[in-house]
């Protein structure tokens, strides 16, 4: 006996890593596209209910989308309005590995794991496919699962254990509604540990497998087992929250309201479930095909996640609304301490997702430069005292602001290089580790012109309208770079040779404009014009210059 439950514990480690390896194979091989589906969706719930569903299906993992989704919302890409039709879609999404597992009892399906797995690692250790190796890695997740599944079902046909099972199931089923609670907390508490409704799922229809062997249990043991083990998969839904919960913790607002809705959801529904658990039970059994145990686990599963879908999904507004009410708003503190925590649960279960909520960071960081950059050309413009109270104090503040974001997130990203990424999610983390350094460049130097302008106005130092009248539009033409590379380095987007070009022409505009000042402001000198004034107008000349530099660097690193 204890040599079959060491099998036991070796075949759940299988299927769990199958699952895992498959998650993880897909993620990897399409990139980011998938954390971009989630961050871009519009507004309208039944296409976040579709994306939901979909991407769930893709990756295979429920938990994995609701802690990319948690991830999001936190970071602002996504709102808990639209966070939860993509919540509904995804509890559909996951009933899919249930299907697999049921279609794949049609036949022994222990004898197909290791070609399959064979096959993935031939593919994945050949250099010519390395550009898919994601893909190989999700086959050969694909064969663990089938090898996981077909010693879970040897397992339960063993006699001692089928013995056991259909004595403890006739025992509880005696208890009348309580079985149902014993049922329930059973499939909450196992699937709270392993951390997968479908992996729970694909235990329960494992157990159904072996029973329904012909001569391994009578038809009276099966129904107990059909009623048993579907509220074991009810159950399921509830123990599958604890991902979300997981990811919440630290989180905002917003992030907690998401899990709390994937919690009040999936609550509900169960509770929905077992308050018609006969009628439910025997609608399942009416479309069910044929009249397989196993298909029947599967169809409830469906219809379960389906049903609670249909209930739920014309009150999503309501929802959030009641969320809203019962998690309040965070207490917004004066935005001078930056904090980017590295999502744990994230890393596990979607490494992608960490790089791409470092993207969410990155274009953080540009706003605030191209924040600094406009309040500094406001301050040009007016030229009062003004900007000493206004202006140049928010640049300080944000400059500061700027050096913890560019310290905290170049550790976040050193922390993403060590995940099992992409070779496309691993060229974002080292360019964006780039951006960010020419960025933190960029906020020195805005920092160090708006200390030259508030010196000027102290001093009441007096320019030449001339010389504004000039300096205004150099000005403009390194704000001008500065956008051309804020828009793009907001999306990551690498630059065409066309716009590379064209950031080329801006910066060689910037030269030689540069050049030509000084040499207007040396001429002012040598005619005896005030020096302080002279010596502080060409250094802010060179400090925009500067600027610009940094900017036609930046274009360089998205070139």
């Amino acid at each position: 006996m204890i040599l079959n439950i060491i099998n036991f514990a070796g075949s759940l480690c299988f299927l769990l890593y199958g699952m895992k390896l498959m998650s993880d194979g897909i993620q990897k091989s399409a990139g980011q596209k998938l954390q971009a589906a989630l961050a871009f969706m519009t507004g309208n719930r039944f296409v976040g209910l579709l994306t939901g569903c979909i991407l769930t299906m893709i990756i295979q993992s429920s938990g994995a989308t609701t802690v990319m989704l948690v991830s999001f919302v936190n970071a602002g890409l996504v709102t808990v309005t639209q966070a939860i039709g993509v919540i509904f879609g995804a509890n559909i999404g996951t009933t899919v590995t249930g299907w697999i597992v049921a279609l794949g009892s049609s036949f022994e399906i222990k004898d197909y794991a290791i070609p399959i797995f064979g096959l993935g690692y031939l593919l994945y250790i050949l250099k010519r496919f390395k550009s898919r190796e994601g893909f190989w890695l999700a086959i050969m997740g694909f064969g663990l699962l089938f090898f996981g599944l077909g010693g879970l079902s040897d397992f339960f046909a063993e006699p001692a254990v089928k013995s056991i099972v259909i004595q403890f199931i006739s025992i509880v089923n005696g208890f009348g509604v309580i079985s149902y609670a014993i049922g329930l907390f059973i499939g909450i508490i196992l699937t709270a540990l392993i951390h997968s409704s479908s992996a729970m799922s694909a235990i329960v229809i494992g157990m159904a497998v072996a029973m329904s062997k012909e001569g391994n249990a009578s038809v009276e043991e099966l129904n107990e087992f059909w009623r048993f083990g579907a509220v074991m998969i009810i159950g399921s839904s509830v123990g599958s929250t604890v991902d979300a919960i997981l990811a919440a913790i630290g989180a905002n607002a917003n992030a907690r309201r998401t899990a709390a809705v994937h919690v009040l959801f999936n609550v509900a529904t169960v509770i929905i479930a077992l308050i018609f658990f006969r009628p439910f039970i025997r609608f399942v059994e009416i479309v069910s095909p044929g009249h397989n145990i196993v298909f029947r686990i599967a169809m409830l599963n469906t219809a379960f996640k389906l049903m609670g879908t249909v209930i739920f999904i014309p009150f999503v507004n309501q929802i959030s609304r009641f969320v809203e009410i019962i998690i309040k708003d965070d207490k917004i503190p004066e935005e001078t301490v930056y904090k980017l925590e590295f999502n744990e649960r994230m890393a596990i279960e979607s490494p992608e997702g960490c790089v791409f909520r470092a993207q969410s960071e990155v274009k953080l960081f540009s706003d605030m430069v191209a924040q600094m950059f406009d309040e500094l050309q406001a301050g040009f413009a007016n030229f009062s005292p003004d900007f000493i109270t206004g202006g140049y104090e928010m640049i300080v503040k944000t400059e500061d602001y700027c050096d913890q974001m560019n310290e905290q997130l170049t550790q976040y990203l050193v922390r993403c290089t060590h995940l099992h990424l992409s070779d496309e999610a691993k060229d974002n983390a080292a360019l964006m580790m780039q951006l960010i350094a020419e960025m933190e460049a960029m906020a020195d130097g805005c920092l160090n012109i708006a200390y030259q302008l508030k010196k000027a106005i102290e001093k009441e130092m007096t320019f030449n309208k001339e010389d504004f009248d000039r300096l205004l539009p150099y000005f403009e033409l390194a704000r001008q770079l500065m956008f051309f590379i804020y828009k793009n380095v907001a999306r990551i987007q690498r630059l065409t040779p066309e716009q590379f070009q064209f950031a080329s022409e801006l910066e060689q505009q910037i030269d030689d404009e540069r050049k030509e000042l000084k040499r207007i402001a040396r001429k002012r000198l040598e005619s005896g014009s005030d020096v302080r004034s002279e010596l502080l107008y060409m250094d802010i000349i060179r400090q925009i210059e500067k600027i610009g530099d940094r900017c036609f660097d930046a274009a360089g690193d998205l070139r």
